[in-house]
């Protein structure tokens, strides 16, 4: 079993932001307003404080997400993409990067669990509001840049 001790110290905070990273992958796909924004980072976050197993490196990170917004610190502190090259291409540098040190790390079933727990953290965020439309007429659900976003952190984080 995989731990936080097992981990450095700057590993670990990458480890544990990179839920709450994979939903700001779709909130920089397709920006919308502030209402849109605001429920996709609620979503993320609630997938990011329920990992979908059981598995204790999962565990930890979701309670240090937990405790980290009880305290009303930024989890994602320390993470901002830049200019140069595209704030999603960056994302999914940051995903890639912390998954390979997971994998370093955990079990084969603890890597390939993390990496559907930061695909879940996306889709969350990409269900969490209807993008287009108005007043709601016409919207869909996932945008298509959305969708194209989802599937390139599937790839980046579960091959």
């Amino acid at each position: 079993m995989t731990a936080k001790s097992d981990f450095t110290e700057e590993e670990w905070t990458r480890v544990v932001r990179a839920p709450l990273v994979a939903g700001m992958a779709i909130s920089l796909a397709d920006p919308g307003g502030p209402i849109e924004a605001a429920k996709e980072s609620m979503a993320t976050l609630k997938s990011a404080t329920n990992p979908p197993s059981h598995e204790q490196l999962l565990a930890e990170v979701a309670l240090e997400i937990q405790a980290t917004v009880q305290q009303r610190h930024n989890p994602v502190s320390g993470f901002k993409p830049t200019g140069g090259a595209q704030p999603g291409e960056q994302v999914l540098e940051e995903l890639r990067a912390v998954q390979a040190i997971v994998a370093e790390k955990a079990t084969a079933e603890e890597t390939a669990a993390f990496g559907q727990w930061l695909v879940a953290a996306a889709q969350a965020a990409a269900n969490a509001a209807k993008e287009g439309g108005f007043m709601g007429f016409g919207a869909q659900l996932v945008s298509e840049r959305e969708q194209d976003m989802l599937d390139r952190v599937r790839a980046t984080v579960t091959a």
